[in-house]
């Protein structure tokens, strides 16, 4: 199996499109998240549109309640301050909203991601002579202590589903079990891990990521090939809904403009 995002999974849809709607899907019922740049920005405002309404959208540069009318290019786009409820100082969303545990789901992507959820958004290769420095860690790593759940979306392959990662940018769950606890971190980790091919979610118990759900047209074989380590697998693995007209006629809208 050779899907990869902007591939065709079916003859209606792409993976990348699956990908963003079940991204989009998670956030129902949710009341407020705090929103990445790039996959994370365009499943959250999916979202908005479609599946939670009232869902209010929480920029890392102090735009609170955005509804912006196409996707963002930054956090820094004017478009996210001219549509907010409110614009506040970067130091109040996080000292006053996210630090203390405020908001519902922090959304999140990365260059590297382990069998603990742990994120790298920093270097490739060691830190002192990197084979690749990345963008950095922004506001990404108190998201990833302080939101209430974590979400994650990347595309899915050895590259970026590392055994360990580089750099631990963000953590997750750390080394696993009670990590999160011993390190005094607010939020619950990284609840669930949506892919191009597949659903992620943590062991109750040891908090190692494990394929719940794939995406239709994949096996669970062609997921654990992408993976790299050794995944493991619910007892029973489901399969992703596909993407309804409404999701898709609404997310190419956004992708268009």
């Amino acid at each position: 199996m050779s899907e990869r995002a902007g591939e065709s999974m079916s003859p209606d849809f792409t993976a990348a499109e699956m990908m963003s709607v079940e991204a989009a899907r998670a956030l129902a019922g949710h009341t407020s998240c705090f929103v990445g740049i790039g996959l994370p920005s365009t499943a959250a405002n999916l979202a908005r549109r479609v599946h939670a309404p009232g869902l209010v959208l929480i920029y890392e540069s102090g735009a609170i309640g955005a509804k912006p009318s196409r996707l963002p290019l930054s956090i820094g786009d004017g478009e996210l301050a001219e549509t907010a409820d409110a614009v506040v100082s970067v130091p109040e969303v996080f000292n006053y909203w996210l630090q203390p545990g405020r908001i519902d789901v922090g959304f999140l992507s990365a260059a590297q991601l382990d069998r603990f959820g742990n994120l790298n958004t920093t270097v490739i290769g060691g830190y002192d002579d990197p084979r690749v420095r990345l963008p950095g860690s922004g506001g990404a790593p108190e998201i990833a202590a302080s939101c209430r759940e974590v979400f994650i979306m990347v595309r899915h392959g050895l590259r970026t589903f590392v055994d360990r990662v580089d750099f631990v940018t963000s953590v997750g769950f750390g080394d696993g079990y009670d990590s999160r606890e011993k390190l005094g971190l607010r939020g619950r980790g990284p609840v669930r891990v949506v892919t191009d091919i597949a659903v992620l979610e943590p062991d109750p118990v040891s908090r190692e990521l494990t394929l719940t759900r794939v995406h239709p047209g994949v096996d669970v074989a062609d997921v654990r090939a992408a993976t790299g380590w050794d995944l493991k697998v619910a007892d029973e693995v489901a399969v992703t809904e596909p993407p309804t007209d409404e999701e898709l006629a609404v997310l190419r809208r956004l992708e268009e403009q």
